[in-house]
């Protein structure tokens, strides 16, 4: 690598001494296009973000986007499919949240020529993928693009020839849900559907199903990128990335949430803001905040700790942490962080939510069920403004921009789910974090983070341990490392309760675990 130049488009950068990339010196012109040049020249570098290049120089993972031999590739890829035309592929295509995926892809139709969408469904969902895709539909019409939506239950139909897969789905729906946040709030534990034994069980149903969908895709579209936002992401995204040959990307709301959030406490636009995420999926922290290049990270936490502060997420409660906490803290954590910093305040919460409105599935279930009585109206064509109130806004416009960057090469910064591949020192090799990458032709570029602070950096790898015990178990049937995943959890942590709501979550998934029924 020595000597060698190469060409990068740096839209964003800070400083970082992050020891990862000891050994190496990179001089940074910072342009709209940059060349950087790679020389072994001392032990320490305080160079700006860089993106990662997955080989090894000096002993030290660098973080560069490289335009080698695979930029013709990739350019020839996209010929290919701007001549076509994008076909775009949506497992779930009849969740609430599709009329979000369709505006997205009409408000970037110029830049992003898709030319037909496959809405996939299970028969369960027959009946909702008919509403969403006439909805659709009348929204493509008002728009004047051209641009085709079809809606189908045939999952070869959909997947042949794409060139993105989107994942939405929920394997059991919303009854599912509702007692994965149930079985745990039995034995006074958190129930959630994406963190702790919620999260699990969930993970259990879903692991086995889009592994399967990845080997439809390898035979019939081998050369498309999955991007995953069905839950719970960043689990789903790791098992894809280490048990098939898909090209995956996973997506979680949260990280845009945080960012529009802070933009508007702070008075500014979001594009002002630039948030340095460190974590894994649900477990992830701003560790720092810049407003126009400036750091703002303790003003942020100021903003925060005010009593007057709203809730990020749409489907966390309203608690607030005490101040000094978060001061010590000087960090500003995701919306979900709070069931761990505040687990008897939250479980509170859980149990008297159950109790007087029902678990959050259940109100869940309410609001879907006005959405698509609103979605039936022959004269509704666009989006309803009632989605946010959902939990998940954003999610399918994060998916709309990750494909536009991956479509147009364009080199910009997101923050998605991509493999760690020595990211981050503290967690495995092959485990997937969130973290701001690099988007461009050949996918998500994780920008390098060295060590993590001590302060986060334990509960980040418990967690992740259990993480890769759940997949373990999901895949194998394993009960010995589902018990072991669900007694290190920190939501659970009790031998003897996990073996019960393990026990309780096989028989009442008993259709969706068959590895657990052998």
């Amino acid at each position: 690598m020595k000597g060698h130049v190469f060409k990068t488009i740096l839209k964003h950068y800070m400083p970082s001494n992050t020891p990862q990339n000891r050994g190496v010196n990179f001089q940074v012109d910072v342009n709209q296009y940059t060349h950087i040049q790679i020389k072994e020249k001392d032990r320490h570098t305080d160079c700006s973000i860089i993106i990662q290049l997955k080989q090894q120089v000096d002993n030290s993972l660098l973080a560069v986007r490289v335009i080698n031999h695979k930029y013709n590739v990739v350019e020839k890829e996209i010929f290919a499919m701007t001549k076509r035309g994008l076909k775009i592929a949506t497992i779930g295509g009849g969740s609430s949240y599709t009329p979000e995926l369709i505006e997205g892809f009409i408000n970037r139709y110029q830049a992003l020529p898709v030319k037909d969408i496959y809405l996939l469904d299970i028969e369960a969902g027959h009946q909702k993928l008919k509403i969403v895709s006439e909805l659709a539909s009348r929204m493509v019409e008002k728009s004047g693009i051209d641009l085709k939506i079809h809606a189908t239950l045939d999952r070869e139909e959909a997947l042949k020839d794409a060139d993105f897969v989107t994942t939405q789905f929920r394997v059991g729906l919303l009854d599912a849900r509702i007692r994965d946040e149930k079985i745990p709030l039995k034995y006074k534990k958190i129930g959630q559907e994406t963190t702790g034994a919620g999260g699990f069980a969930n993970a259990l149903r879903t692991i086995p199903v889009i592994l399967d969908i990845c080997h439809d895709m390898e035979r019939l579209c081998p050369d498309a990128w999955l991007i995953n936002f069905a839950n719970p992401s960043g689990l789903l995204t790791e098992a894809v990335l280490n048990h098939t040959n898909i090209k995956a990307i996973g997506l979680c709301n949260c990280p845009i949430n945080m960012v529009n959030d802070l933009a508007e406490k702070f008075h500014v636009n979001s594009e002002e803001i630039y948030c340095d995420f460190v974590g894994i999926n649900h477990l992830v922290w701003a560790q720092r905040v810049l407003l126009r290049g400036k750091d703002v990270t303790s003003q942020a936490v100021d903003l925060i700790c005010d009593e007057t502060a709203k809730e990020v997420m749409a489907n966390i409660p309203e608690i607030h942490y005490h101040p000094e906490f978060l001061k010590t803290l000087g960090m500003v954590p995701v919306s979900y962080l709070k069931y761990y910093y505040m687990q008897p305040e939250m479980l509170d919460d859980c149990l008297y939510a159950q109790k007087n409105k029902g678990v959050r599935g259940e109100v869940v279930k309410k609001v879907e069920d006005e959405l698509f009585e609103l979605y039936k109206n022959p004269e509704l064509n666009i989006k309803p403004p009632q989605l946010a109130e959902r939990g998940g806004a954003h999610y399918s416009d994060a998916a709309c921009s990750l494909i536009d960057s991956i479509y147009n090469n364009k080199g910009d910064i997101q923050t998605v789910n991509v493999l760690n591949g020595g990211t981050n020192l503290d967690l495995p090799y092959n485990a997937v974090i969130e973290r701001n990458c690099v988007i461009d032709g050949n996918g998500a570029h994780p920008i390098t983070i060295g060590h993590t602070p001590l302060k986060i950096r334990g509960l980040l790898q418990v967690v992740k341990a259990y993480e890769q015990l759940t997949i373990q178990a999901a895949i194998t049937g394993d009960y010995s490392a589902a018990l072991q995943a669900l007694t290190i959890h920190p939501l659970v942590g009790s031998a003897e309760i996990a073996r019960c709501i393990l026990d309780d979550i096989i028989e009442q998934n008993k259709e969706y675990l068959p590895l657990f029924h052998k």
